[in-house]
């Protein structure tokens, strides 16, 4: 799920890069995720939507209320779309343990990925798509919900468009809170940023009036943070690292942009297309499990 001023030709491609990343990553070190040994065959899914806008505090606003608007109750589709996405999946894997997923029709995981406005998008459609039942999967320590049958197993967004309270005051239903119920994300949700992110930084303080996650990370939350750093391909990521519902992920030592991008208005924004991000999506594919 893409952002701000992305073509659909554009996201393609680079759903395209990223997928291929990892397929070759996973191909050159099965050592590195034991517990993909079975094969590694994803499917995928790219949502392409209507991101552009002038360069402008009126257009950011604009294609940010887009984003909110495409899965707001009563408003957009998404959430529909992804709860039917869902249910399909969940039809095709009564039990992950018995398949060996994302190898064949008879199992699968569903892993979210989001670069920032998609991240919003991604957080309004998750929340609202909660239906009144769910399936089981195996590597999260966190407990299945009994009101739930369809699980997100993990969700990243690189470089997240939205203020650092985001969680607290604009996803209400994304986490548990009390007794109520929450959406039907399984895993962690990983969260990338970096210093050198002037979209996040310079435009998203003039436009919101604070620096974003992207720039920053997350603020506050309903539930407890980890933070950690974007690892080289050569170091595992830990389950103990991971395993949280949400990890501020700091790559500013990867996406730095070069000299000529960190001076533009969207800075190292867009530069995560890198190995140590399909490193990062292989290695939640394979804790997963």
């Amino acid at each position: 799920m893409h952002g701000w001023q992305t073509a659909p030709a554009v996201a393609q491609r680079r759903a395209t890069a990223l997928l291929t990343r990892t397929q070759e990553l996973a191909a050159a070190h099965p050592d590195h995720y034991p517990r993909l040994a079975g094969g590694y065959r994803p499917g995928v899914v790219a949502v392409r939507w209507p991101s552009s806008s002038l360069p402008s505090l009126g257009g950011y606003r604009r294609i940010r209320d887009r984003a909110h608007a495409m899965s707001a109750p009563g408003q957009g589709q998404a959430p529909h779309v992804l709860a039917h996405l869902l249910g399909y999946l969940d039809t095709q894997r009564p039990d992950p343990a018995s398949a060996p997923v994302l190898t064949n029709r008879n199992g699968q995981y569903l892993h979210l990925v989001g670069h920032s406005f998609g991240g919003r998008f991604l957080c309004e459609a998750v929340q609202w798509a909660a239906a009144p039942q769910a399936p089981r999967v195996l590597g999260w320590s966190t407990p299945t919900s009994p009101g739930r049958p369809f699980t997100v197993d993990s969700m990243v967004v690189f470089q997240m468009a939205a203020p650092r309270d985001a969680f607290d005051r604009l996803f209400p239903a994304l986490f548990p809170s009390g007794a109520k119920s929450h959406a039907p994300l399984r895993g962690p949700l990983v969260l990338t940023h970096s210093r050198w992110d002037r979209a996040t930084g310079f435009w998203h303080l003039r436009a919101e009036g604070s620096a974003g996650i992207g720039h920053s990370g997350a603020g506050t939350a309903p539930v407890p943070q980890f933070h950690t750093r974007l690892l080289p391909v050569h170091e595992p990521y830990r389950l103990s690292v991971l395993d949280h519902r949400l990890v501020n992920v700091d790559a500013s030592g990867r996406f730095r942009g070069s000299a000529r991008t960190r001076l533009a208005p969207a800075g190292a924004h867009s530069d995560f297309d890198h190995p140590e991000s399909a490193h990062l999506l292989l290695s939640l594919a394979a804790l997963s499990r």
